[in-house]
């Protein structure tokens, strides 16, 4: 379920929406006068039958070319296959008000329907497996429809009501004898003069009326092809490990289901820390740098805002990564402890694996943010060319993920994975220091720790692995205390990003 079902879901549904939300977030921002909100709403929707194609390939290699599963559980395995790819194609379907969502900044419906989506799942399989353990797969299948099921009625639903809230709002106020708007409506309407929906149909393809009076935007196209060239790449570099597991008997099924565990362990602060901070931060350079023109030539103040805001992401995500790899090396045989128990960390595998993670969780912090502003900035052409370097480092990182791990085990994925990331921090920060050089800016300057905070992180890390051996509870105070001692050496630090961040947060509360 973990590895090769999620792979399913994952592949299909990465490569059939990825090249085109970007694209369209880019369209959106920068092509306004070019592409009408018609076409971008027609172009989410090619998301479905691209979805729909890409499920008869993968279905097929799922079922018969990836390595074989038992007997008792081919049919369940089977029927989750179809499962998850109907549920791919289902979730689509609100693809178009997902980005709208996304455009507008309804963050908050964001965070609802994904607690709603995981919650759904979780509860449907928690309770067939609760009466029918030797069902689990098939429960599995059957919680990714209700979830995706979840996910199409929530994001209708919302813009269901917002929008006929939206438009009496608007007879309001319209009004010579206006009525004095209440706070949910101030929260919810309010600076939405540019929202061009009027009717929840709108939201289907064809519907919506085209000043342009083209179904598709050809620059549009173009944009989204040079990102599906990349799409694919980066697919392969995102899920490389899983799709070696699958295709070819390297580990174990054991040894998969550990390597994926502790995976899922460390993968915890990318998915609820740094990916938030990496989407949010490329919809804002996409609003901010134009892709086209040289930097000298835009806005200046606007170019030092964001050369100031990557540089305090950098600093900002860099530090977590920082304090993630010292005290991960201390304090993953505890954290796996309380999670699995004595059994799961016998033999030292689960330990080693983290401990070992922890260090691809500082390079991927840094690799999030400095490939996404380079994503954000680049031409089609400029995307074409890094295409090719992408195809390198696919090839090379599955070549070095059989070799290592045929060496190394389990533990030769985090070290492929790290080699390849390393590769590519080094390209997008070489594209960064180009682009600022000629403005005497610098905003890679974020990646080199203050001395205070660097010196405190040595000491901690020192004295943590110093009383590993301590009882539990010794030193996770320890490690506490440590933790308290680096993050105020960091403020310390950082004085005026915290003063900044100080202000941001009460003015946030006034409003």
């Amino acid at each position: 379920m973990n590895v090769r079902l999620l792979l399913l879901e994952s592949t299909l549904l990465f490569l059939s929406r990825e090249a085109i939300n970007r694209a369209a977030l880019s369209a959106n921002s920068q092509q306004r006068d070019r592409c009408s909100w018609a076409q971008l709403i027609n172009q989410m929707w090619l998301t479905v039958p691209i979805c729909a194609v890409l499920c008869g390939p993968c279905l097929y290699i799922w079922l018969n070319c990836l390595s074989t599963v038992d007997a008792i559980y081919s049919s369940q395995y089977e029927f989750a296959c179809y499962a998850v790819a109907v549920s791919c194609v289902l979730e689509l379907f609100a693809e178009s008000t997902v980005f709208v969502a996304q455009v507008f900044c309804f963050v908050k419906l964001k965070i609802l329907l994904n607690t709603l989506h995981i919650f759904v799942r979780s509860a449907i399989f928690l309770w067939i497996v609760i009466g029918d353990r030797s069902a689990a797969i098939t429960a599995f299948g059957i919680a990714q429809l209700a979830s995706a099921v979840t996910i199409v009625l929530g994001q209708y639903g919302f813009f269901y009501f917002y929008i006929g809230r939206f438009n009496d709002y608007k007879v309001q106020q319209g009004r010579k004898k206006q009525p004095t708007p209440t706070s949910w409506e101030l929260t919810l309407f309010e600076h939405m003069e540019d929202f061009p929906f009027t009717r929840l149909s709108e939201f289907l393809p064809g519907v919506m009326y085209d000043p342009i009076g083209k179904f598709f935007n050809r620059e549009l196209q173009t944009l989204t092809l040079s990102f599906v060239k990349q799409g694919v790449l980066k697919q392969i570099l995102t899920e490389g490990e899983k799709y070696v597991m699958s295709v070819s008997p390297v580990l174990s099924f054991g040894e998969q289901a550990t390597y994926d565990v502790v995976n899922n362990l460390g993968s915890m602060a990318a998915r609820f820390i740094f990916r938030p901070i990496e989407d949010s931060s490329y919809f804002y350079f996409t609003q901010t740098i134009s892709r086209d023109t040289r930097l000298a030539k835009q806005p200046q103040e606007q170019v030092r805002q964001a050369s100031s805001v990557l540089n305090n992401l950098l600093l900002g995500v860099s530090s977590i990564g920082l304090l993630a790899f010292t005290f991960g090396q201390s304090y993953s045989y505890p954290v796996l402890l309380l999670y699995g128990g004595p059994d799961f960390v016998a033999g030292g595998l689960p330990q080693s694996l983290l401990q070992w993670h922890c260090l691809a969780i500082y390079l991927l912090s840094v690799n999030g943010i400095s490939e996404g502003y380079m994503f954000a900035t680049n031409t089609s052409r400029d995307i074409d060319k890094y295409n090719y370097l992408m195809a390198i480092f696919s090839v090379s990182f599955l070549v070095l993920s059989y070799i290592l791990t045929g060496i190394f085990g389990p533990v030769g994925f985090i070290f492929a994975n790290c080699i390849n990331m390393l590769g590519r921090i080094l390209y997008s920060t070489y594209y960064i220091r180009q682009q600022y050089q000629p403005l005497s800016l610098n905003p890679l300057q974020g990646l080199k720790p203050a001395k205070l905070f660097g010196v405190t992180l040595i000491i901690s890390g020192i004295i943590c692995y110093w009383y590993q051996s301590a009882a539990l509870f010794t030193h996770l105070g320890i490690g506490l205390m440590a933790g308290i001692a680096c993050l105020l050496a960091w403020a310390l630090a950082h004085r005026d990003l915290v003063r900044l961040a100080w202000r941001y947060g009460r003015r946030i509360k006034i409003d």
